[in-house]
């Protein structure tokens, strides 16, 4: 009979970290050996996704396509390192965020970030109604419906990078709090409230766009008498 060996036991996270592994074993195993099209395979897996993780940070493209592509070139470098005790991508995220952030620091001339302190109360003190507005007949209007995305895409830019990358990660990736955490180095409650604060942000920005009513337009009057 085979030996069992003692693992940590399975949380809900773990198990879902296991299926990612899985799911990704083929890629590993040509990251491993060295296969001839292995990097094109991870940039087709994972270069879109490291992109957005990297922009989210750095809030710059340029840098953005710098992260990954180093970011990237490090994961095919430090593969052999690379344990199976989370998921393949957590671990990828892993090393896309410390690039990006690294980048962020070395960046003198960055400009300085509004703190979520500061835009909070704000929304707290419009009460309870901010938060509820029905914006779906909205939605429907493709001019509104334009100018919710270009309102949506500018608050994301105002976040501080650490509240940009827990919504990146949670929101638009689709990992877990458990799995974010693990990524950023962080305490699962410090993720959920970062991608909580993030959100009442974005809410804020949003209610006060759809709130106002969508400009008329004019007709054009003649010059001629």
């Amino acid at each position: 009979m085979r030996a069992m060996a003692i693992e940590t036991p399975m949380t809900s996270a773990n198990v879902d970290a296991a299926r990612r592994v899985d799911r990704d074993e083929a890629l590993l195993d040509a990251l491993r050996h060295g296969g001839p099209d292995a990097a094109e395979r991870l940039v087709a897996t994972f270069g879109d996704r490291a992109y957005r993780l990297a922009i989210g940070i750095t809030g710059s493209s340029r840098d953005a396509e710098e992260v990954v592509q180093d970011a990237l070139w490090s994961v095919i470098r430090k593969i052999d390192t690379f344990r199976g005790e989370s998921a393949f991508g957590s671990w990828l995220y892993r090393i896309v965020a410390n690039a990006a952030y690294q980048k962020l620091r070395a960046r003198s001339s960055r400009r300085a970030e509004i703190a979520l302190e500061d835009v909070l109360p704000a929304f707290h003190e419009e009460g309870p109604g901010a938060s509820s507005v029905d914006w779906s007949s909205d939605l429907d209007d493709p001019s509104r419906g334009t100018e919710l995305r270009l309102v949506l895409n500018a608050a994301i830019e105002e976040l501080p990078a650490d509240y940009r990358t827990v919504l990146t990660l949670h929101d638009v990736e689709g990992l877990s709090n458990a799995e974010v955490a693990e990524v950023l180095g962080v305490t699962l409650g410090t993720v959920k409230s970062r991608v909580h604060r993030a959100r009442l942000f974005l809410r804020q920005r949003l209610a006060t766009t759809m709130a106002a009513p969508a400009p008329e337009r004019q007709t054009p009057t003649s010059s001629r008498s």
